[in-house]
């Protein structure tokens, strides 16, 4: 069966590990600013990618790193080796979403050098390595404010968690149950297999209990991409849904101020309420690596987490792990 693979690719880059110290804890709007620049490709085929670009990488003498999964990332994982090819032009590197299972199943299989994963990974995911013979190493690259959004039309401007969690269980059904109007809400959220999904559950669903068994509403709509969220927001006035903060517009979708309690402040999605850590729906994303990296692969990854990588998480929207 076909699927659809976005692929970035760099002339050089290499699989070679150093040990680099873990810090403390919109894909249109992106492409429009430097699509000139990208040499990027959406192509249709059933095999994966990096059988392809090794090969490539192979016939021509280069060096390659496979960059692969959480689709929240790709704008940042495309931009950051875009950026990087002025920094190594010799490098090829091909950057692909899927969701954050996907680029660990990669991961533990040994067909990426990086996986992007948008919530930490599990243990029994690193089970699954060890018993493979990779042991995952974790790298913090930018901080997401997951912001919870609704179409402009909808007077709610504000949530607190527990009232989350009861509109996403299904507890909650109607907007006037809160104060809105006389019409069911529409729940949107991201696919199972998305690290944006599990964070969610795990943090609003289940309000960070891990002993809780709390599910989505079996009427909850699962969209394959933060793109299908943004688009079901701008047509539907009776939808809410999350995303990362990097992927909303707020021309076209209302953000909602949300709080950790009612007695609580509400505080709206920015760089800056995440980075100090006032909104309550923050998370870290991750890049993993199969055991210490060296050679390209460390310089690649040392250069994200400092100042040159860092802009480019702020300019996304996303929230950089220091001032750059």
């Amino acid at each position: 069966m076909f699927r659809s693979i976005l692929i970035f690719a760099i002339p050089k880059l290499q699989q070679g590990k150093r040990r680099i110290p873990t810090l403390p804890a919109g894909l249109t709007h992106w492409a429009g600013r430097v699509g000139p620049l990208l040499a990027l490709t959406l192509l249709l085929t059933g095999c994966g990618p990096s059988a392809g670009n090794r090969a490539q990488a192979a016939s021509t003498g280069q060096e390659a790193i496979q960059n692969k999964g959480s689709d929240t990332m790709v704008n940042l994982a495309l931009a950051w080796a875009e950026a990087y090819r002025q920094v190594n032009p010799d490098l090829l590197i091909a950057v692909t979403g899927g969701g954050s299972g996907t680029g660990i199943a990669a991961l533990i299989n040994g067909t990426v050098d990086i996986a992007n994963v948008s919530r930490q990974i599990k243990p029994d995911e690193i089970a699954a390595a060890e018993d493979n013979g990779v042991e995952p190493v974790e790298f913090v690259v930018a901080i997401d404010a997951l912001a919870i959004a609704v179409h402009p039309s909808n007077p709610i401007d504000k949530l607190t968690i527990d009232q989350l969690s009861d509109i996403f269980t299904g507890k909650i059904t109607n907007w006037k149950e809160l104060g809105g109007f006389d019409a069911p809400i529409v729940l949107l959220s991201r696919e199972t297999n998305s690290g944006t999904h599990v964070y969610f559950l795990e943090e609003v669903v289940r309000k960070g209990n891990p002993d809780s068994e709390a599910i989505f509403a079996p009427q909850t709509l699962l969209m394959p991409s933060s793109v299908g969220i943004t688009s079901e927001l701008r047509r539907n006035p009776n939808a809410i849904g999350y995303d990362g903060l990097g992927y909303v517009d707020p021309a076209h979708e209302k953000l909602i101020a949300v709080a950790a309690d009612a007695n609580l402040s509400f505080i709206l999605p920015t760089v800056e309420s995440g980075m100090d850590g006032s909104y309550p729906i923050a998370r870290p994303l991750y890049m993993y690596t199969a055991g210490q990296p060296t050679a390209a692969t460390a310089d690649y990854l040392a250069w994200i987490q400092g100042p040159q990588g860092q802009q480019i998480v702020a300019e996304l929207g996303f929230v950089p792990l220091a001032v750059p």
